[in-house]
């Protein structure tokens, strides 16, 4: 789905995230960061995925790694969604697709047999330079540091 390629340099992005603070990509020059898009909040496999990713926070910090998660949900539902899972680390609330956009990641789908628009699931690890290290377009949801952390 997405034109970027491993070794691109990752589009800059400023957003704002589930607590109304703003989010960009500058701030973690020096960390490498999981930036994950998912396609909506609350949702089964949205939630196995976020849940994962916490699970294993504390192997990402210790990594230098920053989590950022991204989708076109409100606000509200972004801060419902980390509050209800306890999630530590910021979700985008990406409503006017800037931030999907930038990566290439909102295209048509096809669900039980009906095509829409919306998200690809889709992970890019972001090295300390700004560079894209790894493109997942596989996720695993309910393995998904397993796949980040090879």
């Amino acid at each position: 789905m997405t034109t970027l390629k491993i070794g691109d340099k990752a589009p800059d992005f400023s957003g704002i995230d589930q607590n109304g603070s703003t989010v960009q990509l500058k701030d973690f020059k020096g960390k490498k960061v999981v930036l994950f898009f998912y396609p909506k909040a609350s949702t089964p496999g949205c939630t196995a995925e976020a849940c994962d990713l916490q699970n294993n926070i504390d192997r990402f910090v210790a990594k230098n790694y920053q989590v950022i998660g991204v989708s076109a949900d409100s606000q509200k539902r972004q801060l419902n969604f980390s509050e209800k899972n306890n999630l530590q680390y910021p979700l985008i609330a990406d409503e006017d697709k800037v931030v999907i956009n930038a990566y290439g990641v909102w295209g048509p789908k096809k669900f039980m047999g009906r095509e829409f628009d919306g998200i690809h699931r889709t992970t890019f690890i972001i090295n300390e330079d700004g560079l894209i290290e790894d493109i997942i377009t596989k996720v695993k949801t309910k393995e998904h540091t397993t796949q980040i952390l090879k």
